[in-house]
């Protein structure tokens, strides 16, 4: 070894041992909370040698990129600690608005002021660097920072550039004149649930130039498809109509009459209101295209239909004697039902409004959109209509003749071709769906069971449906993989096919996950359509939640997805108030949490019995516990409404407890499982409000207001009840306000908007279901319209139907007794509903797969997009977070390692105190990633983004072992633990090695020492 190299390791040894000391210092003693021109910045440092204070910026752009700009430098003489005062001087576009001279610095996401203590002499190494201090800035929006005042003259160029501000404008993608109000296929139950838009001005000068001049001569149309399956039961029904800012109907408004005409309404500009009935009738169950024409006061209505690739055209043309007033830009349009009218029943497709022109083409050229073909309706219904036929056949061939077999029965299936299974052999001689001869003599033989058990009167296409899907039930419970799918799969096409709707759900889950069957998106979706039209709750779930995260690739439409939901959030009001044993109280019960696992309970459980035993020693608390439970079936217990009210009558006569007598009172009031006797209900409410149970002071006000008339008297006891919170009290108190009950006051819909919210942020359902019913729409010039959070409302009141209840508790019992098959199916059905609970469930099934009861690739596969899922609900489970990230770190479900992605589902997962995710981070960063600023700055912990990974290490762990969990603390401690041992080690390593080398040098030396004395005082015993 040279002497320069025994020089150079010398000097490194000092060095390190000095910084080991920490001799040297450095302060950033008042850094600016943000870039800000001029600022004196005062900088406390101080060194045992020579070196070279330097003072920079680092910023990092959203692109990934990071900068660092030196700001200013200066030698450090050794010595006391000196105080620099110096004025900071960033970088224009740091600071100040752009302004042609000045550049645009919107990419910026952070920046960090950096001052170092650096030896010279040794280059650019990190050990180098004696002592720094670090500073966050965080950069103020462009239009927030002050302009600069330029001392300098500029050259034409630049100034013709800060003269022009068209040079500074963002270019915008080309503007339509052409709306697509719906762009998807809509299932209409014919309720009051429609789909609303609104629209706003064109920001292209020269277009909203001829919208305005044609509001008063408007030149548009309006082409829409529409699938009718059954003519107007009222008068009117809604097609496609226009709701005025007043709340008046506008122009257009377009209804089908029950005849099955339509009926076409314009207004003008003074408020007057003409119609006109078209000559033609709507046909039933075929796909049209429906066409409203303006030419200023000319209105032309044309149709036509497609049948069979038949096109049927017919036109009609009405001229009024004022011109309509159309303006798209006031108030919104509603497709199908809404509050003031039923909409029809049937299907709705794609709506285009041509704006400001109407377009060349003619009728005849209709082509129909690619969405119609991909769902084929029509297709399932020729089919459906098939069998329907050969089995009403089959059913009279049994009326007459009950012991007759029809050798004809070994082909009968027609829906065979929708299970896609390739086992007809070679040499058959049926037709494609004639190939599954058990399951087509299921039907046969169900239909041939009624007739023998109840006669021409106990028989009918429906009841052969529910016999088919009870069969599927009982075949798909014995099977303990899902092979039994595809065989049960055609009975349950049939029994849908017969009009039930659970089986066109379960057949729309296993086509939507691929459970059993091959997966096919548009066949989910045309069950789902079938089954929601005719009002099916969990249908309506899934399309609901379907628009909402836009799966399957139909896009995200928080309109279409509001209609479906607040259908459900509708229904779910009413049924809280009619309950049965085919509801159950929703639970989100996660399968990974043994202690509430542990809780669940039933009648002949310990648990239940514990609270008996409790109750019955006058524990007001145990007597509430079994009355909820059976009442509304919770924690495991069937319902069971009887026994409940006897429970109830327990607690409030003998317990006087105020929450049995109110319980008491109201099922009193309402006639639940017991018979109505109001005078003794008030007597129960009247005795708890004398306690100041706010619930009975807000059913007393119901009373007075629903039996009594006294208004006063009731809004006195709800606004009581309002202050103590009650939520049931804000909601009447919205509705008075709404209705213009209140004594003395007008109506007033914003103060009723507020009670509302009030009542919903308190956990109202129904007041949920009232404040999204008005952001749908908004209050003019009060209340802007928000559908996506209106959506969100309606989602969550619609999720707490008792029916999802049932689905939720079936999966749960069946996990519990180790049925897993059973338990996935069930949870899959209300998770296909968007259910949060439950699609963390399946995705936890997939993972455990006990018993292997799935394929490993479909179990991988489940487990990625059901935790994918969960993770992008409102309120993720951190478990899902966790075990999203760990997918994606180890490279699974996507074939290659993100760990990016993974490093921001530990974030998510941190921020919510999870240990684990803490943890997880820290294992990021001890294989070497570089965590992202963005992470640094949401976690807090910007200031160790340019430490060394030891001080950040620390940090993760110390937070991750301080977390509330006592699971954390062990494994968190050792990691700490390591983090010490391995930074003690790297900062002493040359200590130690010399410490090493004395001790092997001197070690042979002390060994004979001590050998000497050892035979010194064997000599001595001798």
């Amino acid at each position: 070894m040279d002497f320069n190299s025994l020089y150079t390791y010398v000097c490194q040894f000092f060095l390190c041992m000095q910084i080991i000391w920490a001799l040297d210092r450095v302060t950033l003693l008042n850094p600016p909370e943000e870039p800000v021109p001029d600022h004196l910045l005062k900088i406390l440092y101080s060194c045992d040698e020579p070196a070279t204070v330097e003072l920079d910026s680092v910023v990092y752009f959203e692109t990934g990129t990071m900068s660092t700009f030196l700001l200013r430098q200066w030698r450090c003489i050794p010595g006391e600690p000196r105080i620099r005062t110096l004025k900071l001087i960033l970088p224009d576009w740091l600071v100040y608005q752009a302004d042609g001279i000045v550049p645009d610095s919107q990419w910026v996401l952070s920046c960090l002021l950096r001052v170092m203590v650096r030896y010279s002499g040794f280059g650019d190494a990190e050990w180098a660097i004696a002592a720094r201090d670090v500073a966050s800035l965080e950069p103020k929006p462009s239009f927030s920072r002050p302009v600069k005042q330029h001392q300098l003259c500029f050259s034409w160029s630049s100034q013709m550039v800060r003269l022009t501000p068209k040079f500074l404008r963002k270019i915008c993608p080309v503007e339509q004149e052409t709306v697509n109000l719906l762009s998807s296929v809509f299932a209409s139950s014919g309720g009051s649930f429609g789909i609303t838009k609104t629209l706003v001005p064109f920001n292209n000068e020269v277009l909203e130039y001829f919208r305005v001049e044609g509001i008063s001569f408007p030149w548009c149309m309006f082409s829409m498809w529409i699938f009718v399956t059954k003519h107007c039961q009222e008068r009117l029904c809604g097609v496609f109509y226009h709701i005025d800012s007043h709340n008046n109907y506008a122009t257009p408004a377009v209804f089908l009459t029950y005849s099955g005409k339509l009926h076409v309404q314009v207004t003008g500009e003074s408020g007057d209101s003409s119609a006109f009935l078209s000559p033609f009738k709507v046909p039933l169950n075929e796909w049209c295209q429906l066409r409203v024409t303006f030419q200023g006061r000319t209105v032309a209505v044309s149709i036509v239909c497609t049948e069979k690739e038949q096109r049927k055209f017919e036109p009609s043309e009405y001229t009024f004697r004022f011109t309509p007033v159309l303006d798209d830009t006031d108030g919104y349009f509603v497709v199908g039902g809404g509050r003031y009218i039923r909409g029809v029943e049937g299907y709705f497709g794609p709506l285009v409004h041509y704006r400001n022109r109407i377009p060349a083409h003619s009728m005849s050229e209709a082509a129909v959109p690619d969405v119609i073909k991909n769902v084929n309706l029509t297709g399932w219904l020729q089919t459906c209509q098939q069998f329907s036929l050969e089995l009403r056949m089959k059913i009279n061939g049994y009326l007459l003749k009950d012991k007759q077999r029809a050798e004809s029965e070994s082909c009968f299936n027609t829906f065979y071709k929708w299970t896609h299974m390739d086992r007809i052999p070679s040499d058959s001689q049926c037709e494609l769906w004639e190939a599954s001869a058990s399951h087509r003599n299921q039907a046969a033989k169900l239909a041939k069971l009624l007739v023998l058990k109840y006669g021409e009167t106990g028989v009918s296409l429906p009841a052969v449906g529910r016999a088919l899907y009870q069969l599927s039930l009982h075949k798909l419970g014995r099977g303990s993989t899902s092979g039994v799918v595809s065989r049960i799969l055609p009975l349950l096409l049939q029994a849908g096919c017969l009009a039930d709707n659970r089986a066109l759900h379960m057949s729309a889950v296993f086509y939507s996950a691929g459970l059993g069957v091959r997966k096919q998106p548009n066949k989910a979706w045309l069950l789902s359509l079938l089954a929601a039209q005719k009002d099916y709750r969990l249908s309506l779930l899934h399309l609901g939640h379907m628009h909402h995260q836009g799966l399957h690739g139909v896009g995200t439409d928080p309109d279409l997805a509001y209609a479906y939901y607040a259908n459900i959030a509708k229904q779910t009001t009413i049924d809280r108030h009619k309950p049965s044993p085919e509801q159950t109280f929703v639970e989100a019960i996660y399968l990974n949490n043994e202690e509430v696992l542990n809780q669940q309970t039933n009648e002949e459980h310990h648990i239940f019995q514990w609270l008996k035993l409790q109750a019955r020693r006058g524990a007001a608390d145990a007597e509430q516990s079994i009355a909820r439970m059976l009442f509304w079936g919770q924690q495991g217990v069937s319902p069971n409404i009887q026994k409940a009210v006897r429970h109830y009558e327990r607690g409030a006569v003998e317990l006087e407890d105020p929450v049995s007598m109110y319980d008491y009172g109201i099922v009193l009031l309402q006639g639940h499982g017991v018979e109505q006797d109001i005078p003794k209900a008030i007597t129960f409410l009247k005795k708890a409000m004398d306690q100041g149970f706010a619930p009975a002071i807000s059913a007393l006000a119901w009373y007075y207001e629903q039996f009594e008339q006294n208004y006063e008297k009731a809004v006195e006891l709800w606004e009581q009840a309002d202050l103590l919170e009650n939520p049931e009290a804000a909601l009447n108190l919205g509705v008075m306000y709404s209705q213009g009950l209140y004594p003395g006051k007008a109506a007033d819909q914003y103060l009723a908007y507020q009670y509302y919210l009030k009542s919903a942020r308190r956990g109202h359902i129904r007041g949920a279901v009232l404040v999204a019913d008005i952001w749908i729409i908004g209050i003019p010039g009060r209340v802007n319209r928000r559908p996506l959070d209106a959506m969100l409302w309606v989602k969550w009141a619609a999720e707490h139907n008792g029916y999802l209840g049932s689905i939720l508790r079936k999966g749960l019992e069946s996990y519990l007794k180790s049925d897993m098959f059973n338990s996935l199916l069930f949870y899959m059905m209300a998770a296909e509903s968007g259910y949060a609970a439950a699609q963390f469930n399946v995705a936890y099934l997939c993972e455990q797969n006990m018993g292997n009861f799935l394929d490993p690739a479909f179990a991988l596969h489940c487990v990625w997009e059901y935790y994918n899922r969960t993770i992008h609900s409102q309120n993720p489970d951190t478990y899902a977070l966790i075990k999203m990230g760990d997918l994606m770190f180890e490279g699974q479900g996507r074939g290659w390692k993100d760990l990016f992605s993974a490093a921001q589902m530990y974030k998510e997962a941190a921020l919510r105190n999870d240990p684990q995710g803490w943890y997880s981070l820290g294992l990021l960063v001890e294989e070497g990633y570089k965590l992202p600023m963005l992470i640094f700055t949401e976690l807090g912990l910007s200031d160790l983004y340019l430490q060394e990974n030891s001080l950040l290490l620390n940090a993760l762990y110390k937070r991750c072992r301080d977390s509330e969990d006592p699971d954390s603390f062990l494994p968190c401690s050792l990691a700490l633990f390591r983090v010490y041992l391995q930074s003690f080690l790297k900062d002493n390593s040359a200590a130690i090695m010399y410490s090493t080398a004395f001790v092997v040098a001197a070690a042979p030396t002390i060994f004979f020492i001590i050998l000497d004395l050892f035979r010194g005082h064997v000599f001595s015993f001798s």
